[in-house]
């Protein structure tokens, strides 16, 4: 039994402290592992693996800590919640970028509907024009 098994199997009965024994025998695992699941994100991404290792352990320890059958089993709910981090924050990214953080306002019909001068449409028109260079 290695030993992190014996710390899994400690800390699901009870014994022993996740933070205190747990996270220092498997941060470089987990470093790993992050920096796996990151070097498949764009270049632009801005979690970094240290980042990622720290919330993804907050996670496990916070809701599964009594459910760790063994090594393999801790580290597979490790990258599922590596996962769904990387996850929520590209849904986060996307709804920020598409205007998620904009105010919707609703616009009155009438807003858009203005008489316009005949005189005043021509000038602007003649405007453009010389500042695009048009030719006539």
């Amino acid at each position: 039994m290695s030993d992190i098994t014996r710390i899994i199997q400690a800390v699901v009965e009870g014994h022993a402290s996740p933070t205190e024994e747990l996270l220092p025998v498997i941060y470089q695992d987990l470093r790993r592992i992050a920096s796996q699941k990151l070097a498949r994100e764009s270049n632009d991404h801005t979690l970094q693996p240290t980042a990622l290792v720290h919330e993804a352990y907050m996670r496990l320890v916070g809701t599964n800590s009594d459910t760790w059958e063994n090594r393999a089993h801790f580290f597979g709910a490790a990258a599922e919640a590596m996962r769904r981090i990387l996850i929520d924050h590209a849904r986060k990214k996307k709804r920020l970028k598409r205007g998620g953080q904009a105010k919707k306002i609703e616009l009155d019909q009438t807003a858009f509907i203005q008489s316009t001068d005949s005189d005043e449409l021509l000038a602007l028109d003649e405007a453009l024009c010389e500042l695009v260079l048009c030719q006539r």
